[in-house]
């Protein structure tokens, strides 16, 4: 009976860790987002499960939601094709280098969310030597510059973000095993056709599908 808490006892703390850094701030937020619009700093404002709030807040603010959105997506797909290229050559092409790449995507996460992306003002600045280069090979204008621009805005959030999408396809990829690559190299007629599945019919044995 004891083994059977063992598990429940271990997770505890982590769920006691969660509960207190986000279940109680993110109610507290969702309370806040349902206060009466009409209280002031001075009256307070009162929780009167305002739902209204929400559709308000959509109809004035639905540009910078969209933007947002569009932003996010892009920095999606941007970190899925970036990931999955660096999550495929440390699990497969690494070698005894596996380890230090491992630690050079994990390192980020040693220095504080707000430096990482405060270093990007400097990287972007109008001073820097990227922008300088762009100027010179006539990318940018002579008064152009990146920061507060869309590029600036999706690459901070490439960078931020591309360690959550390598560390999790490196660890599923990690388990696969090299010959079923071999084999997939065998069977289709490209490796575009290997990753998604669609076999050649003229390599594909009688057991496959449709054949």
């Amino acid at each position: 009976m004891k083994r059977k808490y063992t598990g429940y006892l271990l997770l505890t703390p982590a769920a006691i860790w969660l509960g207190f850094f986000f279940v109680i701030p993110f109610y507290s937020l969702v309370s806040a987002s349902l206060f009466n619009p009409k209280g002031s700093i001075n009256t307070g404002y009162h929780m009167t499960w305002h739902f209204q709030n929400f559709p308000a807040a959509i109809d004035k603010y639905w540009p910078f939601v969209l933007r947002s959105l569009v932003y996010g997506v892009i920095a999606t797909l941007l970190c899925l094709l970036m990931g999955y290229v660096l999550a495929y050559a440390i699990a497969f092409k690494a070698g005894r280098w596996r380890n230090l790449m491992l630690v050079l995507v994990a390192a980020p996460f040693f220095t504080s969310f707000l430096v990482r992306t405060l270093s990007w003002k400097l990287i972007l600045g109008d001073d820097s030597v990227i922008v300088n280069s762009l100027k010179t090979v006539h990318v940018l204008g002579h008064n152009g510059h990146l920061l507060a621009t869309p590029v600036a805005v999706i690459a901070g959030l490439t960078y931020n973000f591309l360690p959550f999408m390598v560390l999790p396809l490196y660890a599923s990829l990690e388990k696969m095993d090299p010959r079923l690559i071999e084999a997939a190299s065998d069977l289709y007629s490209t490796p575009v056709k290997a990753f998604w599945g669609s076999p050649s019919r003229s390599r594909c044995p009688a057991s496959c599908p449709g054949h």
